[in-house]
């Protein structure tokens, strides 16, 4: 029987490429993946070249009985694992997003009991007389104050 160049199933990491030209050449697949980067970073050819092994070379076990029907079927495969790639790197944007609110709106309450703490800690004490040279009616204002710069300042910031 005819041995015969097929893109892998099983050893694959893009579109199985590499792969199935070591299990053509019974080799290693690591040594063919290195090559095949040298190729690409020597001077570009490596990428040419892999992209269009993708699209002519049949996957193991294709159906396609025509060279048409071989790159047709390839493109097609091509076209739904770029799709999956680009769900996955989707995914992983959304995923940091929220964990960054998450990490903000952590943030946020803790600076928010940190000033509920201080506010109390100020009227226990203006209520046990201990600032007795404080006038009370001026510290609404300034605590208003102090939070819409505070506002301002974080809403600059983003």
């Amino acid at each position: 029987m005819q041995k015969r160049l097929y893109r892998s199933r099983t050893n694959r990491v893009i579109w199985g490429v590499c792969g199935g030209i070591a299990e053509y050449f019974n080799i290693d697949p690591v040594i063919v993946r290195i090559i095949a980067v040298l190729l690409i970073l020597a001077n570009g050819i490596g990428i040419i070249a892999y992209i269009v092994m993708a699209i002519i070379v049949p996957l193991e076990g294709s159906r396609a009985a025509t060279p048409h029907d071989t790159i047709k079927e390839n493109v097609e495969e091509m076209k739904v694992s770029a799709e999956e790639l680009g769900r996955e790197i989707k995914s992983t944007f959304e995923e940091s997003k929220t964990r960054h609110a998450a990490e903000t709106r952590n943030r946020n309450l803790y600076i928010l009991g940190i000033i509920i703490v201080i506010l109390g800690v100020i009227f226990l004490m203006g209520t046990l007389n201990f600032f007795w040279w404080f006038r009370w009616g001026f510290l609404w204002p300034i605590i208003l104050v102090a939070i819409g710069v505070l506002l301002l300042i974080t809403a600059r910031r983003k």
